[in-house]
């Protein structure tokens, strides 16, 4: 099966399931891939990509096409999204909103820096919406960056002036907007220095980008500020901000509940223990990885082969702290 059938659209690493933990060594510090590699390694077809819509409450819903996991709030004030994936894909991104009854997008709220979630910023920011991030989203997005995803390395370019946020934020802020107030939370470093959780209250949902990934294993950047105790801290941090009945979107894959996501905190726990206990008896990466630390949850977050840019980041962001 495809990766991309895998993991419709995982951020964490291209084209995985072929390949072996000593190719994933060996090809960290091969040169990055330009912009056409890295879609072809995704396999998105960014001609081909369709955009699909699902309502998860009255005047929310999420869009899904290539990249992150898009949340619309469609209502009186307009059109608010979080995350805007690709800009090949904002012409389409626009006709489903409008399909759902939405005009022009108002605001746009990046969850991080990661070209997946915010290169729609490029096509839609000129347009005149509002971008809202936190402010090390915002320094990222104008800095660019390397983002190493362990088996290949892609230099994100600074976006220019009018596809940067203008409103940002450190720990939190509120939008009041189509009858409800929207919050953004930044809780600690956890997928990036610069994650944004935000709360629907009046629906009673969260998108968490891709602190939390329900299409696999997640990828901590700690190029870019993750940090593995943060993207622990953080989901439970939201834990305790939401309630059993929370409709929970994540960054990458279905959109889910509480009790998923308090499963998926469990499997951070329990990899970053064993990891770094591993770390405390002196072994190596290759050690580690060769001990399957994530074994008995393979099933549920994928292949084998798809844990070992999650061990390798895990390993990297503890053994920073030594």
């Amino acid at each position: 099966m495809k990766m991309s059938k895998l993991f419709p659209s995982a951020f964490i690493l291209l084209a995985i399931c072929c390949l072996q933990a000593a190719t994933a060594l060996a090809h960290q510090h091969a040169p990055p891939l330009d912009r056409e590699a890295l879609l072809q390694g995704f396999e998105w077809d960014v001609d081909a990509a369709e955009i699909t819509a699902e309502q998860v409450a009255d005047g929310l819903y999420v869009l899904f096409g290539l990249g992150g996991n898009i949340a619309v709030s469609i209502g009186p004030d307009g059109v608010l999204i979080v995350d805007d994936q690709l800009p090949e894909l904002a012409g389409r991104i626009k006709t489903a909103i409008k399909g759902l009854g939405g005009g022009d997008i108002n605001y746009i709220v990046n969850t991080h820096w990661h070209f997946d979630h915010a290169d729609g910023n490029l096509a839609l920011g000129p347009e005149g919406s509002t971008i809202v991030a936190h402010k090390n989203a915002r320094h990222d997005m104008a800095e660019g960056g390397m983002i190493d995803m362990v088996i290949a390395q892609y230099q994100q370019p600074p976006y220019p002036s009018d596809a940067l946020p203008e409103l940002t934020f450190t720990q939190d802020m509120a939008l009041h907007f189509n009858g409800g107030e929207i919050e953004l939370m930044h809780f600690s470093a956890a997928h990036t220095n610069g994650d944004a959780a935000v709360f629907f209250r009046k629906q009673n949902a969260v998108h968490m980008g891709d602190v939390f990934n329900n299409s696999g294993y997640p990828f901590v950047d700690v190029g870019s500020g993750g940090d593995v105790d943060g993207m622990i801290r953080f989901c439970e941090q939201t834990l305790e901000a939401i309630d059993q009945d929370t409709i929970v979107i994540p960054g990458h894959g279905p959109v889910t509940n509480y009790e998923t996501l308090a499963n998926y905190v469990a499997m951070l726990r329990t990899v970053r223990d064993r990891i770094q206990a591993m770390i405390d008896a002196g072994m190596s990466l290759k050690e580690v990885s060769a001990a399957k630390p994530t074994a008995n949850f393979d099933a549920v977050h994928g292949p084998e082969a798809a844990s070992l840019g999650f061990v390798n980041r895990v390993y990297t962001s503890l053994l920073g702290k030594q």
